[in-house]
């Protein structure tokens, strides 16, 4: 018996503009960098910030304990509407062949 694999899609794309909705960042509001479509989770600017040791390099000969953006689930996120600036659900609309993002509070596309 063939198993189904599931389909990740994420309604947020890198340069959307984002806001927690859960978890120790709830409230702030960021950039996606970049999504991870496979585990369902997203890096979003200056949110959910970790601590990481790193190695002496060439490039960092110091080496010590930085700072970076660790991935955080999709769930937790909720796209901003770029139109009515509210976090919003995102509905999708299929014009000319093409599916269009679209904003449940002012039905506005958001690309």
């Amino acid at each position: 018996m063939a198993t189904k694999t599931k389909r990740n899609v994420l309604n947020v794309r890198k340069g959307d503009t984002v806001k927690v909705i859960k978890g120790k960042d709830n409230g702030k509001e960021g950039k996606v960098l970049r999504t991870i479509p496979e585990s369902e989770r997203v890096v979003v600017e200056k949110i959910n910030i970790a601590k990481k040791a790193m190695r002496p390099t060439q490039a960092n000969p110091q080496g010590g304990i930085s700072s970076i953006e660790a991935p955080l689930h999709a769930s937790n996120v909720m796209l901003v509407c770029p139109q009515c600036k509210q976090p919003t659900r995102v509905g999708h609309r299929i014009e000319d062949g093409k599916k269009h993002r679209v904003c449940k509070k002012c039905q506005k596309d958001i690309d």
